[in-house]
C-alpha cells in the first residue's frame, strides 16, 4: 500500500501529510476533521482540494499540523493535499492551481524594530 506524504506552509504553521487510498477519512492530529477544525469555514478550506479534484471519497488521509493559529494550519493543511494529490496524479495540477490550492501564501510577519513600538507603529510625535 503505498503512502504519499507532502508539506505544507502558512505563517508559522506546518502541515504533514500521508495519503493512502482509503474510504475519505480525514484525521488530523488524531483527531476528525470536524473535532480539530469546529468552524465551517476551515473544513472547507482543507476540503477544497479534494474538491476541486473529485477525489474526496478516494483517499484516507492523515494530516500533523504544529505552529501557527486556526487558519494558518488550515491553508497549510490545504497546500499539503494539493502537493500531496499531485504526487499522485501530475494531471490534476492545472486545475488546482487554478483554485488557487496551489500557490504557497508567504506573507509572514514583520520583525519588530527597535525604536518603535511595533514593526512599523513609532510613538506619537510631541513637537514641544
Amino acid at each position: 500500500m503505498e503512502v504519499i506524504n507532502a508539506v505544507g506552509r502558512r505563517k508559522t504553521s506546518v502541515a504533514r501529510v500521508f495519503m493512502s487510498k482509503g474510504k475519505g477519512e480525514i484525521l488530523i492530529n488524531e483527531k476528525s476533521l470536524a473535532e480539530y477544525f469546529p468552524v465551517m469555514f476551515h473544513q472547507n478550506s482543507v476540503m477544497k482540494p479534494l474538491q476541486v479534484t473529485e477525489t474526496a471519497s478516494e483517499f484516507n488521509i492523515t494530516l500533523n499540523c504544529t505552529g501557527g493559529g486556526v487558519k494558518g494550519q488550515a491553508e497549510a493543511a490545504q497546500l499539503a493535499i494539493a502537493r500531496a494529490l499531485v504526487k499522485y496524479n501530475a494531471e490534476l495540477k492545472p486545475a488546482l492551481r487554478t483554485n488557487n490550492c496551489m500557490t504557497r501564501n508567504s506573507k509572514e510577519v514583520e520583525r519588530k524594530k527597535p525604536g518603535l513600538r511595533k514593526a512599523r507603529k513609532s510613538s506619537q510625535f510631541s513637537k514641544r
